[in-house]
């Protein structure tokens, strides 16, 4: 599924004012990684050649490192026991699910792309039929069906979570050719923006500690 802008709003919160900007830094980075390079391609056509795999790897590690994403703010607030369930049953990380979610429609279950992906998830038609989702812009369908999705995607890509997210937005397929990430830009950049949204998502909710579990 392709990347798709979050809906505009009037008044942006400022936890969401300093995501914006983190995520810029990590376009740039990206950005920067490929100077020297001829310009990238879309998820789907044919990619530059000499993109360095060492380079993507590092806006990787910038993406996840501790300490470094900002907080998600309220940011799918109202769909969090949704996304926490839906993650639970398909055996994926909630925070990965968060930001997946964040990348592909911010968080706006009627948004719809001009390719024809719907919902939060920005699920295709016929993905969403194989997922058994009648519905895409039912938030709860949605959720469900992404959640299934990329749990499918987890499995066949043997539980690596850089794979499936690349194969989610530019195609099983196209991560079996390269095995791995494939060397378009959209599609590097939509995994570093997902994992540094799902960063900041575990750094917003971290985890209980033993003394907390127990009481």
């Amino acid at each position: 599924m392709s990347t798709l802008a979050a809906g505009s709003q009037a008044i942006t919160p400022p936890s969401e004012l300093a995501l914006t900007a983190r995520v810029e830094q990590l376009e740039a980075l990206l950005a920067n990684a490929r100077a020297g390079f001829t310009g990238g391609t879309a998820a789907g056509t044919t990619p530059a050649s000499g993109v360095s795999s060492t380079d993507f790897a590092s806006a990787l590690q910038s993406a996840t490192a501790a300490g470094t994403a900002p907080a998600t703010g309220e940011a799918g607030g109202q769909y969090e026991g949704l996304v926490a369930a839906a993650a639970q049953r398909n055996g994926i990380d909630p925070a990965i699910l968060h930001g997946l979610i964040q990348q592909e429609s911010g968080f706006d279950p009627s948004s719809q792309s001009s390719a024809g992906a719907q919902g939060l998830t920005q699920l295709m038609p016929g993905t969403a039929s194989s997922m058994g989702v009648s519905n895409p812009l039912d938030p709860a369908e949605s959720i469900e069906g992404g959640a299934r999705y990329l749990g499918q995607l987890l499995r066949q890509f043997g539980g690596n979570t850089t794979d499936a997210l690349a194969a989610y937005n530019a195609g099983p397929g196209a991560v079996s050719q390269y095995g791995g990430v494939p060397p378009y830009q959209e599609t590097q950049d939509y995994v570093t923006k997902v994992l540094g949204y799902a960063e900041a998502y575990r750094q917003s909710h971290p985890s209980p500690s033993m003394g907390e579990t127990i009481a």
